[in-house]
C-alpha cells in the first residue's frame, strides 16, 4: 500500500480552503492524489484552520476484507502507534467511514527515495552514509519497540523537505512484545530483490536480521545506483540471493565494501548486528554518536507512565470525578513525600475557567506547531472529568506533561510537569504553551512550584497512545463520514 510522498510548496499560515476542496470529517481539506495502490490511495491534505500539510491514506474496507488483509491494516496501526522517531513517518490518527479507513500521516514533501535514485542515479558516499545513519537509527528504534518492518526498500523510504529520511509503510511488519523480540517468524513476505536468504529457506527467521539484510541491499543501491542481486527470472534471482554473490563497482571504497559484505552475509548467525554497525569504521565517519544513541533509546520512563493504567483490569479503573478537599490538600508540597524516593521535578499549577477539552486542544495545537509529538488522554464525553496530554520531542524525551482535573462545574485545575531531559523545555512552557493556556486562568502562582517527583497512585491517569476523537470501529459498517 502506498504511503505519503510527492512535493508541495511549504506550508503557509492562514491557509484559506478552496471552494472545490473536500473536507474530511470536518478536519482535513483533501487535495491532489499522491499515490495509488491495489487497496489504497494517498492524498495530500491540509488541516482545517492551521493549514498544516498531512498525507491521508484512504483504504478500501471492501478490498482489504476481500483480499484477507485486515490483519495487515491492524498490524500497521499497532506498529505505527508504538513508534515516535524523527526518521519514521508519524501516524497522527485513524478515522473510518462506512467503506473507508483513513490514516492521517506526516507528510514527506521530498517523496520516495526510489524516485530520487531513479531520476539522479547513485549518491556520493557521504550522502549515502548520512541516509544510512538515519535508516539504522530508525530500524534500531523499531526493533527496541518490538516492531520489525520486513519490507524495507527505497519505495518505502521517504524524504522530507530537508532531505532527511522517513521510514514508511508498515503493512507487512511484525509486532511483538519486547519480551518476545527474539522469536522466529515463518511468514513469507517482502519484495523479491530485498528479501533475505533465510526467508527463502522457509526455516523460520529473525525479524531483526532480515531487516539488516534489507538495509544492506538499500545501502548498495544508494552507493552503486543498481541492485546487488537482479534477474528477470524470479527463480534465478532467488538463487543469486541464496548464494549471496555480488560485485561492487570500482568507485565503492574498500571500507564500504567490507561493511556491505557483513550486511549481505547469507548466514544470519554471523551477519552484522546494529551494535556491530555502530563500531564499523565506515559507519562511524561523521556520526553524531550522542544524538544517534538518544534517538535509538527506548524511552521507558515516558511510555511506562502513559501505558501504566492501560495494563490494569477494568475493575481497577476509577471513574473520573471532581476533586474533593483531600485531593486539593494533597497538591501541597508538604504532603507529597515521593521526593524522598525519586528526584525532584518542576511543576506549575493554576486554576482555569476553560473546559478541559479546550485546554487539551490548545496543548495539541501549540505542540504540533513547534514540531513536537502530542499524545492525549480524553476525559468523559461531553467535557466531564478531566484529561491529559504528554508533549514529547523528536527523540522521545518528555517536554511537558499536562493534566487537567475537574474542580467543580465552572473551574479546573491544570497541573504542568516540566521534563528534565532535553534543552528548552522551560522556554517552551514559558514562551509558548504557558501563555496559550493561561488566557482563561483565574489565579496563577507568582513563581513555578518546585515539588517532589512522582504522581501518587490515584493521580496516574490512563493515556491512550493516540487521541482518536473521530475514530470509529474498523470492522463496523454502521459508521458515517466523508470519503475520499
Amino acid at each position: 500500500m502506498p504511503d505519503s510522498g510527492g512535493r508541495v510548496p511549504p506550508d503557509g499560515g492562514g491557509h484559506t480552503p478552496t471552494p472545490a476542496a473536500k473536507v474530511l470529517f470536518g478536519k482535513y481539506e483533501v487535495g491532489r492524489i499522491l499515490g495509488c495502490g491495489a487497496f489504497a490511495k494517498v492524498y495530500h491534505a491540509r488541516t482545517a484552520g492551521t493549514g498544516q500539510s498531512v498525507a491521508i491514506k484512504c483504504i478500501s474496507k471492501h478490498k482489504v476484507l476481500r483480499g484477507g488483509l485486515a490483519g495487515n491494516v491492524r498490524r500497521e496501526i499497532a506498529a505505527m502507534r508504538r513508534l515516535r522517531h524523527p526518521h519514521v513517518v508519524r501516524l497522527y490518527e485513524v478515522l473510518a467511514s462506512r467503506s473507508k479507513i483513513y490514516f492521517v500521516l506526516e507528510f514527506a514533501k521530498g517523496g520516495e527515495l526510489f524516485a530520487r535514485i531513479s531520476a539522479h542515479g547513485r549518491l556520493p558516499e557521504d550522502a549515502a552514509r548520512r541516509l544510512f545513519h538515519q535508516l539504522v537509527s530508525a530500524i534500531a528504534f523499531c526493533h527496541a519497540r518490538g516492531v520489525f518492518h520486513r519490507d524495507l526498500k527505497p519505495e518505502n523510504l521517504l524524504l522530507d523537505d530537508q532531505g532527511d529520511l522517513k521510514v514508511s509503510d508498515f503493512g507487512l511488519s511484525a509486532v511483538v512484545s519486547t519480551a518476545n523480540a527474539d522469536r522466529l517468524f515463518q511468514t513469507l513476505c517482502g519484495t523479491p530483490a530485498y528479501v533475505a536468504p533465510e526467508i527463502l529457506s522457509k526455516r523460520g527467521y529473525d525479524g531483526a536480521k532480515v531487516d539488516i539484510w534489507s538495509c544492506g541491499v538499500i545501502l548498495f543501491v544508494l552507493a552503486a545506483g543498481y541492485l546487488p542481486f537482479n534477474d528477470p527470472n524470479l527463480m534465478n534471482l532467488y538463487r543469486k540471493i541464496y548464494r549471496g554473490f555480488f560485485r561492487c563497482p570500482r568507485w565503492i571504497s574498500p571500507e564500504l565494501r567490507r561493511l556491505l559484505g557483513r550486511l549481505l552475509d547469507t548466514n544470519p548467525e554471523t551477519r552484522i548486528t546494529v551494535d556491530g554497525i555502530l563500531v564499523d569504521p565506515w559507519f562511524r565517519t561523521g556520526l553524531e554518536e550522542d544524538r544517534f544513541l538518544a534517538m535509538t533509546r527506548f524511552r521507558e520512563d515516558v511510555d511506562a507512565r502513559i501505558s501504566k493504567m492501560d495494563q490494569l483490569p477494568a475493575a481497577c479503573m476509577e471513574e473520573e470525578r471532581e476533586l474533593n478537599a483531600f485531593d486539593i490538600i494533597s497538591f501541597s508540597t508538604g504532603f507529597d513525600l515521593s521526593g524522598l524516593f525519586d528526584a525532584a521535578v518542576d511543576r506549575e499549577r493554576f486554576v482555569s475557567a476553560e473546559p478541559p477539552e479546550m485546554i487539551l486542544c490548545r496543548v495539541e495545537e501549540v505542540g504540533r506547531a513547534e514540531g513536537l509529538v502530542v499524545r492525549r488522554r480524553k476525559g468523559k464525553p461531553g467535557g466531564g472529568g478531566g484529561g491529559g496530554a504528554a508533549v514529547e520531542d523528536g527523540t522521545g524525551n518528555m517536554v511537558v506533561w499536562v493534566e487537567v482535573y475537574r474542580l467543580n462545574r465552572e473551574l479546573v485545575v491544570v497541573e504542568v510537569e516540566i521534563g528534565r531531559e532535553g534543552e528548552g523545555n522551560w522556554e517552551f512552557w514559558r514562551e509558548k504553551l504557558g501563555p496559550a493556556l493561561k488566557g482563561g486562568s483565574v489565579s496563577e502562582p507568582q513563581s513555578p512550584v518546585s515539588c517532589s517527583s512522582g504522581w501518587s497512585s490515584d493521580r496516574v491517569s490512563s493515556f491512550d497512545p493516540w487521541d482518536e476523537t473521530d475514530s470509529n470501529n474498523l470492522a463496523g459498517d454502521n459508521n458515517s463520514g466523508s470519503e475520499c
